[in-house]
């Protein structure tokens, strides 16, 4: 994927404040499941991994979207982290071509962490 190692923040929070987050980055209503914060660095040779980015994903909205998937909270928890890891590796979805390749890389990494899932 371009990377061979990197570092990146992930926060886990609450409905209440993935809203706020929500609202403050894109001027939506409501909370989401996951946003990504690139940041695009540079290496530096010999120094510490580059740090991504940060992934923020809403506990309760992955939760609720589970049961209503019919998917476990781990797999779709896996779902949203891969997704938001993808953005900060400059996947996007803002095209049917980027979506695709987004879909395609997103369901090869969860089938590795979950060989038997169903319905990617």
């Amino acid at each position: 994927m371009g990377w061979n190692e990197g570092e990146l923040s992930l926060t886990l929070i609450s409905d209440r404040p993935m809203a706020r987050l929500n609202r403050q980055t894109f001027g939506r209503r409501g909370p989401t499941n996951v946003i990504s914060f690139p940041l695009h660095p540079a290496s530096t040779p010999g120094g510490p991994p580059p740090l991504l980015g940060e992934v923020v994903i809403s506990l309760e909205t992955c939760a609720r979207q589970a049961q209503e998937s019919g998917w476990t909270t781990e797999e779709l928890f896996d779902f949203f982290l891969i997704h938001g890891i993808l953005h900060l590796l400059d996947y996007d979805h803002d095209t049917p071509e980027q979506e695709a390749r987004m879909d395609e890389k997103t369901r090869e990494l969860l089938r590795l962490l979950h060989p038997d899932i169903k319905d990617i």
